[in-house]
């Protein structure tokens, strides 16, 4: 280190408040639950400008209030210089350089729609033409034609096309509410008196046959216009594609259910009154259907496209696109039923809708899915890539239009997390886990052949941009114990990394984080199981006899790694508990992301199954290893962790003494359906899947001190949820449990003193009842 560099962090250390000097002064929950004002904001939202000057961000520097959103930030792509906030006006004016847009075919021009309007950028110098601007009806979905002359966009429900030649716009489709209109025959009574004022009287024959010239002469005058389409009824667009060859475009509509949504209470409002929040539907409730339609523009004629053709019922649990080929001859659409069974990748021919060409069919006896489950689209040479857990684990595919020569272009016992092509569509930029499971690395990997290109080294997560012109990274970096910073390298594996902020305030980074050991857990099914784990002495503590298992949430969520965790609440808080003498395990159970299929779908049609066992294998660890007591060991958790929490408490009771169920999912049958259907089926369809996988069920095995904490507001898992539960257990005569209430809060928790109150009693919960005395 140079000596102006130790004189700088002597000046910092001799700076901070007096426990912020003492590495290892006692942690406490008030302090801990201070959240983003104390541990910082790590930059998120990372975007290039265009000539590459530039790396604009979303951020906020130490130490701001936790009510502060994070603000526009940006930061000259050089090392060593200082991140610079702009104003909202500032802000404004460079909406459109740094959104999200289609590029034109000879990459000089990018269309982006920012608040409803559409600008032109002009690449790489970054200068700005508006196109719109319209108060009323906003332009979405922008796109260029094969020529880069016209810009496609979406109003309302009808695709109009932008000439830059001209600057005119005109109109492509012409998309109406149905149903269609029409003119029956009148019938009955009403039919007998028309006959007789046709037969009796002359004049109304004239008109009659008057306004049938009138209307011969308007369907010829508009037979060479557009033709209306008329949707069902309630049925609307929700996205329409054209192709680059501006002949055709993919148009898809949603027809909503009638379903029956759950209202939810807010009773602390501004108002003064109580209010009713709108939330989700539950699952097995009547789904949208969904269709799509190619549409031959000019006539505008469409042809509904049946995506399954064994399958009718327009119920999809996805349905989209992955884009057009170059020559707007052919699109790819990606399909997967309600039974989220099977993902069909299929191609739909401009000039032949009736004929669908299958490339890719992934079934799965329990559910598909997995990480960059949606990634796909053409390459250069007309072929298709796509990610897929054929083997196992989420990889890269190749094949040819016509569904042959099909090739896996990465291969092993890890996954691509996320994948994209380079703007010159030579290479992938991919996110993998290939170094680890626990750490995520950026590499390009090129299309034509050969092997990839790690970009960074460093041990921890790597969330990368690479800058426009490909030979510099925008790299949001963590490790363990540091949240994640923006850096800057050059796009090559041996190059340094270089700083651009500091989040966290110097009062928590003078404390001595720890990076958790990570160890395997022999489950009882002969797996290892990882962990993180955290033991008294790496603090300086004793042992106190007792432990605690945390239970991430999610449950298809990743939390055992080496880089920084969205529970840095609950890293803190295992520092606490160590400090305080107790063992603490993390464990990524099964279910977790990061470990490929089998992982994935071990809880298929019971959950609360093998995810429960891999913590009860966790208790067994506990006691073998550091010989702790099963009375002595605690688990707690929030959402899916509140709900193996009372699972554990109610069906395996030898293996714990206390429990903490945050925001727990009580019964499956209340939550909501993308989400459950894909795991547990239907409920009406598989009531045993249900039962045996929700808590409520089981309520009459609690034995071990049980706290429940819930936000009234749960726009996610409901407060009803909680409070069914709550009647169960006084049904059942239970006693030794309490639930904690608090009236302002969502599912995650926003305000400090709200946090710190649950903290204090799972804390308070465990000390009580798990330490030997």
């Amino acid at each position: 280190m140079s000596q102006p560099l130790i004189r700088l962090v002597g000046v910092l250390i001799a700076a901070l408040p007096l426990q912020a000097q003492t590495a290892a002064a006692p942690l406490t929950v008030p302090w801990i639950m201070r959240g983003p004002e104390l541990v910082g904001r790590e930059p998120g939202n990372v975007r290039w400008s265009p000539d590459g000057q530039w790396i604009h961000f979303n951020w906020l520097p130490p130490g701001e209030s936790w009510r502060e959103n994070p603000r526009p930030y940006r930061v000259r792509a050089v090392p060593g210089a200082a991140p610079e906030r702009l104003t909202l006006k500032q802000a404004d004016s460079v909406a459109p350089l740094l959104a999200d847009g289609v590029t034109s075919r000879d990459r000089k021009w990018r269309v982006v729609s920012v608040r409803g309007d559409l600008f032109l950028v002009a690449l790489p110098q970054g200068t700005i033409r508006r196109l719109t601007e319209t108060p009323g009806p906003q332009e979405v979905d922008p796109s260029f034609d094969a020529s880069g002359t016209r810009v496609f966009f979406r109003r309302d429900q009808n695709l109009f096309a932008f000439n830059l030649a001209t600057w005119g716009v005109r109109q492509l489709t012409d998309v109406r509410p149905g149903p269609a209109p029409d003119q029956p025959a009148a019938k009955g009574q009403r039919g007998i008196l028309a006959r007789e004022e046709r037969t009796l009287l002359g004049a109304v024959n004239d008109r009659l046959w008057r306004d049938s010239v009138d209307l011969a002469d308007r369907k010829a005058r508009e037979a060479t216009g557009i033709q209306p389409i008329y949707l069902g009824a309630a049925e609307q667009v929700v996205r329409i594609v054209p192709s680059p060859a501006g002949t055709h475009a993919l148009v898809f509509t949603t027809t909503a259910p009638e379903s029956r949504r759950a209202q939810v209470p807010n009773y602390v409002a501004a108002s003064g009154f109580s209010e009713t929040l709108e939330s989700r539907t539950k699952v097995g409730d009547a789904m949208p259907t969904q269709r799509v339609g190619l549409v031959a523009l000019g006539p505008s004629r469409v042809t509904w496209i049946r995506p399954i053709p064994t399958d009718s019922s327009a119920t999809f649990a996805t349905l989209g696109q992955l884009g057009w080929n170059d020559a707007g001859t052919s699109a790819l659409l990606i399909a997967v039923p309600r039974d989220y069974a099977v993902r069909h990748l299929l191609r739909v021919d401009a000039d032949s809708a009736a004929t669908m060409t299958s490339l890719d069919v992934l079934r799965d006896s329990a559910w598909v899915g997995g990480p960059c489950f949606g990634c796909g689209g053409w390459l250069a040479d007309g072929g298709v890539w796509f990610v897929s857990e054929a083997d196992g684990f989420a990889h890269l595919y190749t094949i040819t239009a016509v569904g042959t020569q099909r090739s896996q272009r990465t291969r092993g016992r890890w996954e691509v997390l996320a994948a994209e092509l380079t703007p010159d569509r030579t290479k992938w930029v991919l996110h993998t886990s290939e170094v680890s499971p626990f750490e995520r690395h950026l590499a390009v990997l090129p299309v034509a052949a050969g092997p990839s290109e790690r970009l960074t080294a460093e041990v921890g997560g790597h969330q990368g941009v690479l800058s426009p012109d490909g030979r510099w990274l925008a790299d949001v970096f963590s490790r363990a114990n540091r949240p994640g910073e923006l850096v800057l390298k050059a796009a090559t594996f041996s190059a340094p990394m270089a700083a651009l902020t500091k989040s966290p305030t110097d009062e928590w980074l003078a404390f001595p984080w720890l990076t958790p050991d990570i160890v395997k857990i022999p489950a009882s099914d002969g797996v290892e199981v990882p962990a993180r784990i955290y033991r008294p002495e790496q603090l300086g503590a004793k042992s106190n006899g007792a432990a605690v298992i945390f239970v991430h949430g999610a449950g298809y969520l990743h939390n055992v790694h080496n880089y920084w965790s969205s529970y840095y609440r609950e890293y803190m808080f295992h520092h606490l508990l160590a400090q305080r003498g107790y063992v603490v395990l993390d464990i990524d159970y099964r279910a977790s992301a990061g470990y490929g299929r089998d992982w994935r779908t071990a809880i298929f049609r019971h959950m609360g199954g093998r995810d429960l066992q891999d913590h009860v294998d966790g208790a067994r660890y506990l006691n073998r290893q550091f010989g702790v007591d099963f009375e002595r060991i605690g688990i707690y958790g929030g959402s899916y962790g509140g709900f193996i929490t009372l699972m554990a408490l109610f069906t395996e009771p030898k293996s714990f003494g206390a429990g903490a169920g945050l925001r727990s999912v009580t019964d499956w049958a209340h939550y909501n359906h993308p989400y459950t259907a894909a795991i547990l089926n239907e409920p009406q369809d598989d009531s045993t899947a249900y039962r045996r996988s929700s808590p409520i069920y089981f309520a009459e095995g609690l034995e071990d001190p049980l706290l429940m904490a819930h936000g009234m507001v749960d726009v996610n898992v409901h407060f009803q949820d909680i409070v069914r539960l709550s009647q169960r257990l006084i049904e059942l005569g239970k006693t030794n449990w309490e639930l904690a209430v608090y009236p302002v809060e969502d599912h995650g928790f926003v305000r400090p003193d709200s946090w710190a109150d649950e903290y204090r009693r799972i804390l308070e919960l465990f000390e009580k009842t798990l330490p030997r005395r």
